[in-house]
């Protein structure tokens, strides 16, 4: 059964946005190198940033665009790839190319069979 491990909030104002969830909710929200994206964390964290409170989902920011223009539930999934025939196989669509993540992984938005917009999110395999 694949997780719900990751949700995504766009923002058209970044400070804004970052500082409404802060100061709501007392998230953490950091922008991550070299990339235009910030982590929001919802709970404790490991050493390598990942969820480690049972009933947390750890998230990020990034500004809305029109793949993204609403909050995103991201499923991680073990082969992206596999999955995206089954979206097509049960009346979904791809929106987005498969898009790598930095060293992180591989995302691709899809549209479900009842219009909903979601992601699913492939790790790559540390070797």
């Amino acid at each position: 059964m694949d997780k719900v491990v990751h949700f995504e909030i766009p923002a058209d104002d970044m400070e804004r946005g970052k500082a409404f969830y802060e100061k709501v909710f007392g998230w953490k929200i950091d922008k991550v190198p070299n990339m235009d994206y910030h982590m929001a964390i919802t709970g404790k964290v490991d050493k390598n940033g990942r969820g480690a409170e049972m009933n947390a989902i750890n998230g990020g920011m990034m500004m809305r665009d029109e793949s993204a223009p609403y909050p995103q539930v991201v499923m991680n999934v073990e082969n992206i790839d596999e999955t995206l025939k089954k979206v097509r196989a049960n009346g979904g669509e791809a929106l987005t190319p498969v898009i790598p993540v930095g060293d992180f992984g591989k995302l691709c938005r899809i549209k479900d069979s009842e219009g909903n917009v979601v992601s699913v999110w492939q790790d790559v395999k540390k070797t």
